[in-house]
């Protein structure tokens, strides 16, 4: 396993009061991504710490400006804090792609620096892909690494999904918090099954809901609010034009048949 003196740049020493962690990498339907950028945009977060990508990315090519081949660029991979006036500290982990082969290393830095930062919990967001309509509010499921974390999400009205899937790091983050005896829990927004492809900040704004609850947060849902109403007439609009094209599909107008067809009708 990597060591975090050389694969974490640190960046600022605060002292943080019993800090809880958000981490978040690009997913299905964006959503960890929407509610933790969401977050580090309307609370004041501070740069604490980088990972040295190189240890966990492999570049796939070099851009060429001019004839001239420029250095070769990776995903950054950061973390910030925030002091929180009505309870714990917030860690935030931000990482834009998860890597191809190296998961588990990355995800074993990461929970060196929360235990280095003295981390109570970790958090992780995903989305949980269901039969929902578009048009139903979305709830949020809760799962958690031992059973007094689950309790205390069941607590919280939040879906308990029972036996399931976490892809990609939002899941194995938690897997490896597990393994290293620190509390996680992740916050899975319910995201229609014919939309992953979309962004949907309608299930982020759930999410984020759901988290400052947990986090004893205040924060202002104007700007995610307007995001979602925005996302929710898009998916109306593809759910009406999916629609036309099953009825142009399995119906034929009735001029376009045969003569003989129209004889026998």
């Amino acid at each position: 396993m990597t060591e975090i003196k050389d694969a974490i740049k640190i960046r600022a020493r605060p002292t943080l009061t019993e800090p809880n962690m958000l981490a978040a990498w690009p997913g299905i339907s964006n959503v960890a991504m929407i509610a933790a950028s969401y977050i580090a945009r309307k609370l004041e977060f501070k740069e604490l710490a980088e990972v040295r990508a190189p240890y966990f990315f492999d570049p796939i090519g070099v851009m060429v400006r001019n004839n001239v081949v420029e250095e070769p660029q990776f995903p950054q991979s950061r973390f910030y804090y925030w002091k929180n006036p009505g309870g714990s500290d917030i860690i935030l982990f931000m990482g834009d792609a998860q890597p191809n082969t190296k998961s588990y290393d990355l995800a074993n830095t990461i929970v060196d620096a929360a235990v280095r930062f003295k981390v109570k919990r970790i958090y992780t967001c995903a989305a949980a892909i269901t039969r929902i309509h578009h048009t139903e509010e979305p709830k949020v499921w809760g799962v958690g690494t031992s059973a007094p974390v689950v309790k205390e999400l069941a607590s919280q009205n939040l879906v308990q999904g029972g036996s399931l899937q976490i892809a990609g790091m939002n899941g194995i983050l938690l897997g490896v918090a597990k393994e290293r005896k620190l509390e996680g829990a992740c916050l899975l927004g319910e995201v229609p099954n014919y939309t992953t492809r979309l962004h949907n900040p309608v299930a982020a704004l759930a999410v984020v809901r759901v988290l400052a609850g947990l986090l004893n947060i205040k924060i202002d849902y104007a700007e995610l609010k307007q995001a979602a109403s925005e996302a929710s007439e898009r998916m109306k609009q593809i759910a009406a034009e999916a629609m036309e094209e099953y009825i142009d599909y399995f119906t034929e107008p009735i001029w376009e048949r045969g003569e003989d067809e129209s004889e026998e009708g």
